[in-house]
């Protein structure tokens, strides 16, 4: 792109996002505590998902030090739902470490040290918070780049296409305001520069897009289709009493450690009964995952005599205190009304 039209890029992409940017709760009185929180909150979630989790989130943890004094239950109960756990995790982490600080670092190179900081991560909490000219590069950044270059190179992943366009991104930033560049690239993406049915003409860049000139820009990015494996899981809904069977994942496990869930049939010591019909079946998908589960009401007599350390009976008023994912919370809710 030439420096002319890189110019008329970042003039025209600022004066749009001051007329036409969503009033946001991080982008109101913003502080470092904010963005940081947002950033991680937004990784691959939806603004209007993440928003009563930001508000709720805030009241509970006002700043790093309440969040470092929490304890990892308290913020894995307040995370619920929003899903990828590691993300909280990391920003508890994360927390305890900038509580023990002097000083903060304002460069993006030393804020990829901190848990859960990326390379876009660091950059939008820089640039945002500091004024740091680092450019970021995330989904929305690159449907932006490749259809303003008319780029139909494939590309095996999102990451690999963010890679390719970080020198661009770097050379379009406006190093006078970055964060807000920055801001207005992700705007600009998640509103107008949409997958499907982009709304071109309301695009404060259209005229610089070579997409747009040879009505490719629907094609764009060109992103391998992601491949996924289908999985069978069936748990067991054991009810004795007022009490039902929960598992607690242990800290050992890859995924999802200190949550609560439905047991499956085998860390029950159980197997599928012969006749078997599910009291309830839902689906989901879980990174390159998509699960059929499978829910089947047993008798507590079916239990061998010990149970595993990490199966516990539990009451609906348990509910209220213990964090478990968000499906597992709503196929709770569903059994225990039937």
């Amino acid at each position: 792109m030439l420096t002319s039209q890189a110019k008329t890029f970042r003039s025209s992409l600022l004066d749009w996002y001051d007329s036409h940017a969503r009033e946001l709760p991080w982008r109101s009185s913003p502080s470092l505590y904010k963005t940081v929180v947002s950033e991680l909150m937004l990784q691959q979630t939806q603004v209007k998902t993440v928003l009563p989790y930001f508000d709720r989130w805030l009241k509970r943890f006002p700043d790093f030090q309440a969040l470092a004094n929490a304890s990892e239950e308290d913020v894995l109960k307040h995370w619920e739902g929003l899903g990828y756990y590691s993300r909280a995790r990391n920003l508890h982490k994360l927390a305890k470490e900038v509580a023990a600080l002097d000083s903060i670092p304002t460069d993006a190179k030393s804020w990829q040290a901190f848990p859960g900081i990326g390379p876009y991560a660091s950059a939008a909490v820089t640039s945002i918070t500091f004024n740091t000219p680092a450019a970021v590069v995330d989904g929305n950044v690159v449907r932006i780049l490749s259809r303003l270059t008319a780029d139909a190179s494939d590309y095996k992943n999102s990451s690999d296409a963010a890679k390719a366009y970080q020198a661009l991104a770097n050379d379009l930033l406006n190093p006078k305001r970055p964060g807000d560049h920055n801001q207005a690239m992700m705007e600009l993406g998640a509103t107008v520069c949409h997958k499907q049915k982009p709304l071109c003409m309301l695009c404060p860049v259209t005229s610089l897009c070579e997409a747009r000139a040879k009505g490719i820009e629907e094609t764009l990015p060109r992103l391998a289709k992601a491949k996924y494996e289908e999985k069978t899981v069936d748990r067991a809904w054991i009810q004795n009493g007022d009490k039902f069977l929960l598992r607690k994942i242990p800290e050992t496990a890859s995924r999802m450690k200190g949550l609560h869930e439905i047991p499956s049939l085998e860390q029950c010591g159980l197997k599928l009964p012969k006749s078997a019909k599910p009291a309830l079946t839902r689906k989901r998908s879980i990174t390159k995952y998509r699960i059929t589960e499978r829910i089947h009401a047993l008798s507590p007599s079916k239990l061998p005599p010990e149970l595993s350390e990490d199966l516990l009976w539990a009451t609906q008023s348990d509910l209220d205190n213990l964090p478990l994912s968000g499906p597992h919370r709503r196929w709770l809710e569903e059994l225990l009304k039937t």
